[in-house]
């Protein structure tokens, strides 16, 4: 075989900011091609999401759905990401779903909060307690090392186990958790809002991670109307995320009200004007991103 396999041996080889500066670099070579792709049987899915980035390469990534593997005490979810060479399209390499899935999802979110939160944030609240709110404690605790951690979940014994593994405080009282915190990273299958407008300070940076759908939604349209609005990319967030298509059919923003993508960080867009603003990002994802933080994982694996 003349490609590599990537598995999750190869974290001991990554750093959150150094993904981060390639996220960047990403950004500023031609826009990519995307497109995502379904097929079903019955209830089992295989989702492909595809990208190209002239110059960086292609990257296909597959995730397999059984949905009745867990009766059989087998996981529902399997998957990888194969990543071709730009020039002659021959397979690199193929690298593990959930170690590019890591990585992406969270340094997607860190580089907002880079580029956004206030850099004296010191109270950081995870609103969830599963895999990804955990990848986020490791990603901000790369920037914000110095910052009090704290989690809350619907689950109070949820979040006391996560608190003991991540070594953080787990907290009851929602609002008052908000209200205090610097940054608010929600990691949820939420379907209705749990983050309220009228509760974030002035200053307050919210990195909304876990809806992906237009049913799902995390934060209030009143944290869109007092917050400044970015998104990771508007072409898979503005008509695709429940977060930002309710409170624009409600009237009380516009897709124009978004002030910037990652594409607009060459440009200086992408950033706060000022310590009291309230700064908002919505994480979107895209096979986009899975190429760029492949090619990432790839070249770190080689020692590049």
């Amino acid at each position: 075989m003349n490609f590599e396999y990537v598995g999750p041996e190869a974290e001991k080889r990554l750093d959150w900011i150094a993904l981060t500066e390639a996220l960047i670099a990403g950004h500023r070579m031609p826009r990519a091609e995307v497109k995502d792709g379904l097929l079903y049987r019955g209830a089992d899915t295989l989702l492909t999401r595809s990208a190209w980035i002239d110059g960086m390469g292609i990257a296909v990534k597959c995730g397999l759905i059984f949905p009745g593997n867990k009766a059989k005490g087998k996981p529902n979810l399997h998957g990888a990401v194969n990543l071709f060479a730009d020039g002659d399209g021959t397979l690199e390499a193929i690298l593990d779903f959930a170690l590019v899935t890591k990585w992406k999802t969270a340094a997607d979110s860190l580089l907002s909060a880079r580029l956004l939160a206030r850099p004296d944030s010191r109270n950081v609240l995870l609103v969830g307690a599963g895999v990804v709110a955990a990848s986020m404690v490791d990603a901000y605790r790369a920037v914000f090392p110095h910052a009090e951690y704290a989690v809350w979940s619907r689950s109070e014994a949820g979040a006391r186990a996560f608190a003991e593994r991540k070594g953080v405080a787990a907290v009851c009282d929602l609002e008052a958790a908000v209200r205090a915190a610097d940054i608010i990273a929600t990691a949820t299958m939420a379907t209705e809002p749990l983050i309220r407008g009228e509760w974030l300070k002035p200053g307050a940076h919210l990195d909304l991670i876990g809806a992906y759908a237009p049913h799902m939604r995390e934060a209030d349209s009143e944290c869109f109307r007092r917050a400044s609005v970015f998104v990771d990319c508007r072409a898979t967030t503005i008509e695709h995320i429940g977060d930002l298509t309710v409170p624009i059919a409600e009237g009380v923003i516009t897709a124009a009200d978004v002030r910037a993508d990652f594409y607009d960080i060459a440009s200086g867009a992408f950033g706060r004007t000022h310590d009291d603003e309230i700064t908002l990002a919505e994480n979107g994802g895209g096979a986009h991103l899975d190429l760029m933080t492949a090619r990432y994982i790839l070249d770190a694996v080689r020692g590049g």
